[in-house]
């Protein structure tokens, strides 16, 4: 699973050390090499599990499909983002106690002064 690209849809090997990342950013954490470029790249779809070749000297729009399954893994990629949230944050539950709480302490106010 990366934590650099949430929705990798294929895993890719890397021709200097032959293993299977699913990121640059993923080879580059684990490895003492930098990762080598090449021609032929290796892939797997993660949707069918099936390995398959492309030739990136002439790669075009209809090679952005998996040849077995037609999972399209070129999308924009999605990544981490940082935010300040809580987990199981549901708008629905959120209230504002405020507005209660001020007609609470107006009554109160108001009661004192009714006699």
């Amino acid at each position: 699973m990366c934590k650099h690209i949430l929705n990798a849809q294929v895993s890719i090997r890397a021709p200097c050390c032959q293993k299977w990342y699913d990121c640059p950013e993923c080879h580059q954490e684990v490895s003492d090499h930098n990762l080598r470029k090449t021609v032929e790249m290796v892939m797997a779809c993660k949707k069918c599990k099936k390995v398959f070749r492309k030739d990136m000297s002439n790669y075009e729009e209809e090679d952005e499909y998996c040849p077995n399954c037609d999972n399209h893994y070129v999308i924009e990629a999605k990544t981490p983002q940082m935010g300040i949230g809580i987990e199981g944050d549901d708008p629905r539950l959120v209230k504002d106690f405020r507005k209660k709480q001020a007609q609470i302490v107006e009554e109160d106010f108001m009661s004192d002064r009714l006699g």
